[in-house]
């Protein structure tokens, strides 16, 4: 897990090395451990290679970075763990390779100069990859298939810069850029994140999920990458396991996810909610190996044990008789919006909510408690069909082929059970309606945005799975581990997603949705898969909560004054034509008018001008007045 950085360009050795050592000094955060430089010249281009070391696999300096193949040829620098590099070193070996180290980076190189791009099918794992071949005289580049870990790319007439996080380009491009009106207005209309190439910052790309790419260095400065799939969410045809078969194909899967991501030679914890998603991984954990009391799980919880998830997680805590180190989101509101503009330098875009910050604040703790590897549920709603919307998109599905009967049976179902519809409201399914059914609110953007008034369509439209797919490839997935990775890895930490795990993706989106809706349940066929090995309570538990943050009370209440404060200064996103403030004071008025309880704001409403804002301050030295 690390920082990587490359610099392509005309403008001299001396030039390429100052840029690259200013890129890993601003993205040092992500590798402490070692730094490694690699500079020089590839048809006629000034070429510089960099990596900011967080020690996870081998920990001696012969697995540091750059690594160089032993005849000098490749040079590479990577960023993730490739978890199945046991299983591929041994089929490596038995080609004929000879390796210098123990870890997962010289497998990697070694994958890709024998297996080529194929090399990427077989990898399980997370990865940003930047691959030099000096004598070929072209570079590939690779991201892992859902996203987890960053790489952006910048071209203009100078050259090509790669980077793991944004800043480390703005700091080396010499210009300043203009905010990308698209993505601005999906963040501040929809509250949409992360949901294409385009970033912020306009003439910056995030490279994609599930893509490779090459490109030959002499056309530095004249041509653009050109990424290549090769991976795409699979649909697979219908299976023959009866459903007892499929649930021990689900358990069995999961569980050796679980395994794969427990190889490190550092400490690792696994993050417990209390949920049913973290629980499983908790239990897993367990299961493959009691005795292992070295890995630590580790809790947010809320201060005097306010409205969190303590109940569940001392469950779990008594069902495993494990000790579990719960950390107390006690940061005051008054700091918040300090937190904020600290959390979005990390983040590089707007943070989403409050609870990027409570994450933000675990991995601090979790820096404290020597973690260095921390296993997450994340992943897991989007193959399971875990949030309340999939339930809308079935009902619309079975009503559109007509199958009104089937509809009705599965609404009374849900009705009966509590699970879902006692937890919708219209505060946050407005986004999902089309124009004609949302109730009038006031429009806070800028001319800027005006202008460019298109919205991303997140409309009931299509099927359960149709939606799934989205929701992994672009609405939901993408924005999840942006900021997963960029909070942990502000604090030197590595975050590993079991859920995410292409075995564990392909086997679950493609089921039935009635195995993962049924009987009133979410997620039904996983909950019968993990109930072996979890608590009752909590394999068939029927709420659904994240990070607990009194965020509605802070926004009424705690933090009133501060953004009342706000609302009296010169606003940055005012300059540039984002945000209009006066309309933005108008909504804030109306939201604090509303019940607590009610209303047709939502706390995204009010939370994602004030972010925008604040990120416009943070970033406002990169940026076009």
């Amino acid at each position: 897990m690390c920082g990587l950085a490359g610099f392509f360009s005309n403008l001299g050795p001396d030039q390429t090395r100052k840029s690259l050592e200013q890129m890993l000094q601003i993205q040092s955060h992500r590798g402490p451990d070692s730094r490694g430089l690699w500079c020089g010249s590839v048809c006629g281009i000034d070429v510089g290679l960099g990596l900011n070391r967080l020690k996870i696999l081998d920990l001696s300096d012969a697995a540091n970075q750059p690594m160089i193949s032993e005849n000098g040829r490749y040079v590479l620098v990577y960023n993730g763990e490739i978890y199945n590099y046991v299983e591929l070193r041994a089929q490596l070996t038995a080609s004929g390779v000879v390796f210098r180290t123990q870890g997962d980076t010289e497998v990697l190189m070694q994958a890709l100069i024998l297996w080529g791009p194929s090399a990427l099918s077989r990898l399980n794992g997370m990865w940003a990859i930047l691959l030099l071949d000096r004598i070929g005289g072209e570079i590939v580049l690779s991201r892992d298939r859902f996203g987890v870990k960053p790489l952006y790319t910048y071209f203009d007439e100078r050259g090509l810069v790669v980077s793991s996080e944004i800043k480390a380009i703005l700091e080396v491009a010499n210009r300043h850029f203009q905010v990308q009106t698209n993505v601005a207005n999906a963040y501040l209309r929809q509250g949409i994140l992360c949901a294409g190439s385009e970033t912020f910052f306009d003439g910056i790309e995030e490279f994609p999920a599930g893509c490779w790419a090459t490109f030959r260095i002499a056309d530095v400065g004249r041509k653009r990458l050109e990424p290549k799939r090769y991976w795409t969410t699979p649909i697979s045809p219908a299976t023959n396991l009866s459903e007892r078969e499929l649930v021990e194909s689900v358990r069995e899967t999961f569980i050796d996810s679980v395994k794969l991501r427990l190889r490190s030679d550092v400490p690792v914890g696994v993050l417990l909610s209390g949920g049913l998603d973290s629980s499983a991984i908790a239990a897993t954990v367990h299961h493959l190996d009691p005795s292992r009391d070295d890995i630590k799980l580790i809790s947010a919880v809320g201060a005097n044990g306010h409205n969190d998830e303590q109940p569940f997680i001392d469950v779990m805590a008594t069902y495993l008789n494990r000790h579990v180190e719960k950390v107390v989101l006690n940061y005051r509101p008054s700091k918040a919006l300090d937190m904020i503009s600290e959390a979005t330098w990390f983040n590089d875009e707007p943070i989403g909510s409050f609870s990027t910050l409570a994450h933000y604040v675990l991995m601090k703790r979790a820096k404290e408690l020597d973690v260095t590897v921390l296993l997450s549920g994340q992943g897991a709603d989007e193959s399971l069909c875990g949030y309340n919307k999939y339930l809308g998109f079935y009902l619309q599905q079975l009503i559109s082929s007509g199958r009104w009967l089937s509809a009705t049976r599965v609404f009374r179902t849900f009705m009966r059970s509590g699970t879902v519809l006692s937890q919708v409201n219209y505060r946050e399914a407005k986004r999902y309606f089309p124009n004609w059914l949302r109730l009038p609110e006031t429009d806070v953007r800028g001319p800027a945005l005006l202008a460019a008034n298109d919205r991303m369509d997140v409309g009931l439209n299509g099927g359960v799975l149709d939606r799934q797919i989205r929701d992994i490839e672009i609405f939901s997935v993408p924005a999840l581990v942006h900021y997963e990775d960029r909070m942990s890895m502000a604090n030197a930490r590595e975050i590993r997603l079991p859920f995410l795990d292409y075995r564990v993706v392909s086997r679950l989106v493609s089921l039935p949705v009635e195995l993962k809706l049924r009987a009133g349940w979410t997620k039904w066929i996983f909950r019968k898969a993990m109930e072996p090995l979890l608590p009752h309570t909590i394999a068939w538990r029927k709420d659904k909560q994240n990070f607990i943050v009194p965020q509605n009370n802070w926004l009424r209440t705690e933090l009133r004054d501060d953004i009342s404060k706000l609302l009296r200064s010169d606003w940055v996103s005012e300059r540039l034509g984002l945000m209009d403030r006066e309309k933005f004071r108008f909504r804030y008025e109306a939201y604090l008018r509303q019940a607590a309880s009610g209303g047709r704001l939502g706390i995204k409403d009010i939370f994602a001008p004030i972010a925008l804002e604040l990120w416009a301050r943070r970033f406002e030295c990169y940026l076009s007045q």
